[in-house]
């Protein structure tokens, strides 16, 4: 069965950091293009990052550049999302996906492309 599990969301002030990770099961970071898409409440959800499978290229959407950054670690199998300067309107459930090369060429922001999708994590950024 494949999924993928996320960890590392929480609380954090404003200008704080935190790192997500998603740890594919059943597949391997080599295999399919892993990304991360988040949604906040009210708002329609978005694509946050990508990182290709061939390279490990990354993508980022225009508004966050800077301040997050992916990467991965083939040998864990796992994706990170490190998030910076972090500010009340990054807060949101963040859902780490996957998918083939239909994703990869969307990255990081088409949700109808994606293949597999975990269960999230809420990032709360909060004085």
């Amino acid at each position: 069965q494949l999924q993928l599990v996320e960890s590392g969301g929480g609380l954090v002030q404003p200008g704080g950091s935190l790192r997500l990770s998603c740890t594919p099961s059943g597949f391997t970071v080599e295999t399919y293009t892993v990304g991360w898409f988040r949604q906040a409440p009210g708002k329609e959800r978005e694509g946050v990052s990508c990182i290709s499978n061939d390279d490990g290229t990354p993508y980022y959407a225009d508004s966050l550049k800077g301040r997050f950054t992916i990467s991965r670690d083939v040998a864990k199998n796992t994706v990170y999302l490190q998030m910076n300067n972090l500010k009340p309107e990054d807060t949101a459930v963040y859902y780490c996906v996957a998918g083939d090369l239909k994703y990869l060429g969307s990255c990081p922001g088409d949700a109808s492309a994606v293949d597999y999708w975990g269960k999230g994590t809420l990032v709360t950024v909060s004085s």
